[in-house]
């Protein structure tokens, strides 16, 4: 049996599980706490995981295919100022020199309250000739002022980087550590370019210990495989590309239950809440993918994506606030920090002994033993109120916590109601942020599922869930579902360009540079897919390439017996039974429609649904509004025009085309961010090309 092993370097505890690869079927998990204050650093814990999980698990070392981990490594440095002093080369010519000399001088860059990232900076016009002999000069400078590694950064170097590379050459020469701007961006925008690469350049010490230090270990215990990291937008990346461009792991510990909600609990539509014990960070899944935008690090904008997370001070683990003998609030202290211990995981004995503490705005009961503080969190509301099932992860004794309720002596607040009380504010502080993501992703209630994760869901979604009127459901193994999306995480790359009307040869060829950058990383050529975007209004055109190392082809474990009530049961109440419209190899296209009453009920407007599936029963699409072509892959190029333009739209900008999705095998390829018919033709014939003149394909459409 072949199995990976996924680790999550959380704030506190370290966890790693070990799957199987073919089924990523669970077989064994651990939980250390986070070695922060080791020589090693975090590294120390992730080995200590990394050996517990493979006892557990009783593996030989040579079945182990992969070793992936996220980190909160590279955010902790930002935050906690451990990063170097970054010298500055800022280079220009000709007439944009001086504007180049303004844009690449940025001064102390503010990462939190009292603490900055220091730069220095030196200029060389380029325009003469014996540029090198100045790099040189300028280097040694910015080494004498404390700087203990350079970025060359160099108007137009998107374009051309020659000027770069060669100071970052000469860097090497004179002894100082020196990446290129246009190492990480190759978009337009100076200043944009320089700050990306400087706050690279300050964690590249701090975030190489870390990765020689796994690795080191790793190999060490006699494990072979590949080592990889988690990345900000998703994905996994190598080791090596993390020594190379470490900003990309900034936001990577949310990224991965992102991961898990869509690769393992394969949630299409949705909103993901991964709870804690102090915080939870929520994420819109669309269309089987999460939503991804322009990552902020220590408050400043960056050129690099990441997934779009909205992070709230409430969870498993927060605090009750008191005020007027009532509680007013929940969160954003947490028990962790405060150092304060949940009354559903106390003995009643103990509990007995306690008294209310002071009147400081905290819900708590001191120990007489001076044992510490005792409080009342979301998660001990849930267990008063037989919110988990016996032997679920987070359940403790509800009589703990009716004592506790009892001995706060909150006038006129029984166990079981303020219980309620504490889950309505928890859950109200959460309510007013899923709104609003759901308006601005103009999300389909209709198809929207409230999916919690993590060691606190069970004590957030339930009452949130209730209190949207909305479905939820848990995805399985929550509190180690970030270790598991590490494991299971796809290969990713991506590629920007500025580009003010791209062509399709722009298309292509920015298609195939990813394609073969992902090539490169390891993944398997049958499993690469290529997602391209365009945004005119920033004349930005974007091509993102998932893959993976082993292929993801697997049969089912069984055979589905009723494809048809699968279908059914995804469908919005009120729609006639689903028909199966056209099928691939290995997907299912199911149509359903439903009447419903508008103007007072004088007019009935009628709607259609589509859902997707897998050969395993597993929802990968679905669609409100959206039509299909089912076609031969050889009949698509002659029809598709037609169909594209029978489900166009006129807006504001113009004539837009539908939002299209091509699917054949079990691919499902997303074209909804080309807003081209012609260039969505050339896509999908790219994408097509080599399968078979048979092969059946579905396009499915849906207007904007």
């Amino acid at each position: 049996m072949n199995v990976q092993v996924g680790i999550d370097v959380g704030g506190t505890f370290t966890h790693a599980v070990l799957l199987d690869s073919d089924s990523n079927a669970l077989l064994a998990h651990a939980q250390v706490p986070t070695t922060h204050s080791a020589a090693t650093g975090v590294a120390s814990g992730v080995v200590e995981a990394l050996r517990t999980v493979l006892e557990q698990g009783n593996v030989q070392r040579g079945s182990i295919r992969l070793v992936a981990f996220s980190t909160t490594q590279a955010t902790n440095a930002l935050l906690e100022g451990d990063t170097a002093v970054v010298g500055i080369l800022g280079i220009g010519t000709g007439a944009t020199a001086p504007l180049a000399r303004h844009q690449t001088r940025l001064g102390d860059l503010e990462l939190a309250p009292g603490l900055a990232l220091r730069t220095v900076h030196r200029f060389v016009d380029a325009t003469a000739p014996g540029a090198a002999g100045r790099f040189a000069e300028a280097l040694r400078e910015l080494a004498a002022s404390g700087a203990t590694i350079a970025v060359a950064s160099c108007a137009f170097g998107s374009d051309d980087p020659s000027l770069e590379l060669e100071a970052v050459a000469v860097a090497g020469e004179v002894g100082l550590a020196a990446m290129s701007a246009s190492a990480l961006s190759t978009l337009h925008g100076l200043k944009l370019r320089t700050r990306t690469a400087v706050l690279n350049a300050s964690i590249l010490s701090a975030m190489m210990r870390t990765a020689d230090m796994t690795e080191k270990s790793v190999r060490e215990m006699g494990i072979e495989a590949p080592v990889s990291v988690m990345r900000s937008d998703g994905g996994i990346m190598g080791l090596d590309e993390m020594r190379r461009r470490p900003i990309l792991t900034v936001l990577s510990g949310p990224a991965a239950g992102v991961a898990a909600a869509i690769l393992h609990a394969r949630v299409t539509d949705g909103i993901f809440l991964e709870v804690g014990g102090t915080s939870t960070d929520i994420s819109v899944i669309r269309d089987g993918k999460a939503q991804v935008s322009g990552a902020r690090v220590g408050g400043h904008r960056v050129s690099t994506r990441a997934l779009d997370i909205t992070t709230v001070g409430v969870a498993g683990g927060s605090v009750p606030v008191v005020a007027g003998g009532r509680v007013v609030d929940v969160g954003p202290r947490s028990a962790h920090i405060a150092g304060y211990r949940y009354a559903s995981f106390v003995r009643p004995r103990e509990i007995r002994q306690s008294r209310p503490g002071p009147d400081d705005g905290l819900l708590r009961l001191d120990c007489s033993d001076e044992a510490g503080a005792i409080t009342v969190t979301p998660t001990c509301a849930a267990n008063l109120l037989g919110d988990y099932a016996e032997g679920e992860w987070g359940r403790g004794s509800a009589e703990s916590v009716e004592i506790a309720i009892d001995l706060l002596g909150l006038p006129g607040k029984p166990g079981r109601t303020l219980a309620r009380r504490i889950q309505e504010l928890a859950a109200g502080k959460l309510a007013g942020v899923v709104e609003r993501l759901i308006e601005e992703h103009r999300l389909d209630r209709d198809s929207l599922v409230l999916v919690g994760g993590g060691g606190g869901a069970r004590a957030i979604v339930p009452p949130l869930a209730r209190m949207m009127e909305l479905p939820h459901r848990m995805v399985e193994h929550a509190p180690v579902i970030s270790a598991i999306g590490t494991a299971i995480a796809m290969l990713r790359e991506s590629v920007e360009r500025n580009v003010a009307s791209p062509t399709d040869s722009d298309l292509l060829t920015l298609r195939r540079e990813v394609w073969e950058r992902l090539a490169a990383m390891g993944a398997r050529p049958d499993t690469i897919q290529v997602e391209v975007e365009v945004e005119p209004s920033r004349q930005l055109l974007r091509a993102t390439a998932t893959g993976s190392a082993r292929t993801d082809e697997r049969q089912p474990e069984r055979p589905i017996a009723d494809f048809d009530a699968l279908a059914a049961a995804l469908f919005p109440a009120g729609c006639a039974p689903p028909v199966l419209v056209a099928a691939t190899a290995r997907l299912r296209v199911y149509q359903a429609e439903r009447e419903r009453p508008t103007l007072l009920g004088l007019v009935r407007r009628r709607e259609t649904f589509i859902r997707v599936l897998d050969d395993r029963g597993i929802a990968r699409l679905q669609k409100k509004g959206a039509a299909c072509l089912a076609r031969s892959r050889a009949a698509i190029p002659s029809e598709l025009p037609g169909f594209l333009d029978q489900h166009s739209t006129y807006g504001d900008s113009g004539r837009e085309p539908p939002e299209v999705q091509l699917l054949y095998g079990s691919r499902i390829f997303d074209l909804s961010g080309v807003p081209s018919e012609r260039q969505i033709a050339a896509l999908a014939a790219a994408e097509l090309e080599g399968c078979p003149p048979e092969e059946p394909v579905v396009v499915v459409a849906t207007p904007r």
